[in-house]
This record gives C-alpha cells, sequence and structure tokens, in this order.
C-alpha cells in the first residue's frame, strides 16, 4: 500500500485517465515478480524523478497470455535527454525514433518518449515528416500518454503496467481483444499501414507467433496495400524479418504472408519457391528445424537459415549457368553472385551472413566427390557441420538421393579402417576424368652424341 501511494505522488497522477480503463492486479495477475527486475528499476527511478513511467507493449501483452517476454519497454513522460541523464549506464539511439537504451548487466530496456498524433496537432515539440506515399519518415514528435496510446499499431500492445501500483492502463480494449484472440488495429487500418507499411509484415507474425485471428476490418486493404512495402529500406525490412524468421513461429508466418498476400518482393524464395512443390518442401523443412531449434532454446544461425531460403534461386541460376557450358564451381559461383545481387536490392542481409551463407553453398558439390583424400579434407572444413546439414535438408527434401547423407553420416563417424573401405572407386557420375599428358623421354646423352656425331 506504501509503495503504491508513493509511486502516485511520485508520478504526478493521483487521478487516471478517463479514457483508459484500470485493470487492477486481480484481473490482471501480473505479480512484480515476474518482471524483469530492471524494468521495475527503469520504472521506480523515473517515477520517482516526478515523471510517469510504464512497461508497455509486447511484455505486458505476452505477461497477461502466460507467456515470458523476451525483452522490456518502457514508456515514459520524460525527454530522451532526461532519462539519459538519470542513468549512467544508458544511451539515446535512433534517427525516426529517437530512444534510450538503458542498460542493467546483461539487460537492455529500450524507453521511449510518449509519442504526439502522426500529424502533429496534438503532440509536444518535435519533429514529424512523411514521404509522397504517407509513410512516417521521421517522428520525435511527443505528447501525452493518451497520445502515445492512440498512436500504437494493435490494440493487443496499447496495454501499459505499472510495476509500483501494479495496475494495467487500457485505452482501447486490448484485454478484451486478448480474450478473444483478435489482432485489430488502432485508427483507421489504411491509413495507419500507408504511415509504416511494416505494421502490415507485423499482423501477419503477430496472428502466427500467437495464433490469433486479425478482424476483418484490419485485414481488408493489407492486399492491396502490399506494394507500399516496396518504399521501405531494405535495411528495415531484413530487421523485421529476421524476427519473422526467429519468432519460433516461421513456417507459419510465411504460410500467413501467402495468404495475406505479402510473400512478393521480400525473398526470391517467397516470390517462387513456394509455388514450386520441391522448393517449397525444401523451405518450410528449413523453417520447421529453425522453430524447433528456437522453441528448444537452441541457437541459430542467421547464414544458415537465408542460405536455405535463397538456395533454390541459386540452384536454378546454377543449372542454368551450367547450359551455358560454365564448369560446375564456376557455374555456382556466377549463380550465388546473381541471386545475392538480386536479394541485395530488396534484403539487406549483412556481410557477416552472406560470407556464411555462400562457404555453406560452396561446399555442396564437394559432397557428390567421395574418392581419395577430398573426404577427410572435407571433414576438416571448419563449416563442414553447417553445409553437412544442409545436406540433409538437401536429401530429406527429396532434391538428391538420401543415400548420399546417409554416406557422409556413416564416413564422419567410422574409425580409420571403415573409412578407407568406404571410399568409392570412381568420382561422381558425369565427372570428367583429368586428362595427363604422357611425358616426353629424354634421349640418354650418349645417343644424343652419337646423332651429332653422325
Amino acid at each position: 500500500m506504501i509503495r503504491k501511494f508513493l509511486g502516485k505522488v511520485f508520478s504526478g497522477r493521483l487521478f487516471r485517465p478517463a479514457a483508459s480503463k484500470v485493470i487492477p492486479f486481480k484481473v490482471h495477475r501480473i505479480a512484480r515478480d515476474r518482471i524483469s527486475r530492471c524494468a521495475i528499476t527503469t520504472c521506480e527511478t523515473l517515477q520517482k524523478s516526478g515523471h510517469t513511467a510504464y512497461v508497455v507493449g509486447g511484455a505486458v501483452r505476452d505477461l497477461m497470455l502466460g507467456g515470458v517476454p523476451k525483452d522490456y519497454d518502457v514508456a515514459t513522460s520524460a525527454r530522451p535527454e532526461q532519462v539519459r541523464a538519470l542513468f549512467r549506464r544508458s544511451r539515446i539511439i535512433g534517427r525516426r525514433f529517437r530512444l534510450v537504451h538503458v542498460m542493467c548487466g546483461n539487460e537492455t530496456i529500450e524507453v521511449s518518449t510518449f509519442r504526439g498524433s502522426a500529424d502533429g496537432t496534438d503532440g509536444d515539440s518535435g519533429d514529424q515528416s512523411t514521404d509522397e506515399h504517407g509513410r512516417i519518415l521521421r517522428d520525435n514528435v511527443f505528447g501525452s500518454l493518451e497520445d502515445d496510446a492512440r498512436r500504437r499499431d494493435f490494440t493487443i500492445n496499447a496495454l501499459f503496467y505499472d510495476p509500483v501500483r501494479e495496475e494495467v492502463l487500457d485505452y482501447h480494449n486490448g484485454v478484451a481483444d486478448l480474450k478473444a484472440r483478435r489482432l485489430r488495429m488502432i485508427g483507421e487500418p489504411e491509413l495507419r499501414f500507408r504511415e509504416d507499411p511494416v505494421r502490415m509484415l507485423r499482423a501477419a507474425r503477430f496472428a502466427a507467433a500467437l495464433n490469433f485471428d486479425i478482424e476483418p476490418r484490419t485485414r481488408k486493404p493489407i492486399r492491396a496495400m502490399a506494394d507500399l512495402l516496396r518504399n521501405v529500406p531494405p535495411s528495415r525490412l531484413f530487421d523485421e524479418m529476421m524476427k519473422f524468421l526467429l519468432s519460433g513461429h516461421a513456417a507459419e508466418g510465411v504460410r500467413r504472408l501467402r495468404k495475406e498476400g505479402l510473400h512478393h518482393g521480400l525473398l526470391p524464395l517467397l516470390d517462387v519457391i513456394l509455388e514450386q512443390p520441391l522448393g517449397e518442401r525444401f523451405v518450410m523443412l528449413a523453417l520447421d528445424n529453425t522453430d524447433k531449434r528456437v522453441n528448444d532454446g537452441k541457437p541459430v544461425s542467421p547464414g544458415f537459415l537465408f542460405a536455405a531460403l535463397l538456395w533454390h534461386e541459386v540452384l536454378a541460376a546454377w543449372k542454368q549457368a551450367e547450359s551455358r557450358g560454365l564448369n560446375t564451381m564456376p557455374a555456382l559461383f556466377h549463380a550465388m553472385d546473381q541471386i545475392g545481387q538480386m536479394q541485395a536490392e530488396k534484403l539487406a542481409i549483412p556481410r557477416r551472413f552472406g560470407g556464411d551463407m555462400k562457404e555453406i553453398w560452396a561446399l555442396q558439390p564437394r559432397f557428390s566427390n567421395r574418392t581419395g583424400r577430398r573426404p577427410y579434407h572435407l571433414l576438416e572444413h571448419m563449416r563442414f557441420r553447417a553445409a553437412f546439414d544442409f545436406l540433409l535438408l538437401r536429401c530429406e527434401s527429396g532434391e538428391i538421393d538420401a543415400e548420399i547423407g546417409q554416406w557422409w553420416e556413416k564416413f564422419q563417424h567410422a574409425d580409420e579402417v571403415a573409412r578407407a573401405g568406404m571410399l568409392l572407386t570412381e568420382g561422381p557420375a558425369g565427372a570428367r576424368k583429368r586428362r595427363h599428358r604422357p611425358r616426353s623421354k629424354k634421349k640418354p646423352a650418349t645417343a644424343k652424341a652419337e646423332t651429332g656425331a653422325a
């Protein structure tokens, strides 16, 4: 009781805004011991300095659904400079949105100032601009708590939790939508999607991850407005796709993208591969394996994942290059460069992942050669494990003979004697044999002398 009263005094608010619903602890059941210690400390510090502060967004949503948030965001009435001054380990980041990262040990809390309205009419001083399509380019318009709730995308993300009072504020019936497992846009969906087309991808991601239905009014304009994603910077699309693919629900997410007509233009695989039975099976196997690793708490390699997602485009370009007369490896490298360049224009895959992808692809032809010392050299390659897992996906999808994967599985675990007995006596089918020119025999010196004498 004392803590709650002090929180009211420090925050400067003894009464709740009439527009919000106050959800008490006995209803929401979010106890303080379920909240990140760093998030609680951040809110308490801001409130003690006379500011309003709440845990917001996905963390509140996940807690109310009984889950464990992956990270925590805090919204406050304090300006970025004021937040920065209160926390020694913090930094201001961002251009489109100015945020503050507050660090506590290994944890980072993202703190944002309450945002004003999209047109800036209700907001405080700040900077907000849009492009010719209505997409927000820069948005540093500050506003009130009520403004901030109105600016959020979906009702289930517009919940504010005060860890001091242990209350949840609900401005847009988000709690009702959580119970109905419904995803509903705040405001006019067409305008909100135009302001930020990435919201369409977020709708598909949340629907897949939470197993929610997209409310008909929210869903209606998505397919017609999908082309607006072409105006989004590739780096931002990459960030959103990473959230999509590492959500633990990537396979269902891709199905949702296709269902909503959002799959064109993001990745070549989503444009073409999902229309090909073999390619779709390969992609879905890769995504299912990724989901299993994420949900089991195992690490996931983005380089491996993107190598799998783009593989069938590389494979098609590889075969085309070979048909023009290029040898196997030059044709493969030509295909990798071609697809990499095409993809860079749509999704900015960082160079560090691009190098992993190319190494995995480049090792695939080497699995076909099981003669001499080459299998031993391949086992010693630093990317062997990733390339071998990739090979197994190819076998499981039916792209290549499963016997190849079985041979390599057995070979890498066999002893030296067994390995020697497993080696094939001939190279892979269709492989060219190197022709060695016969060496010309040198004539004996005596014979040369005799010839000269004659």
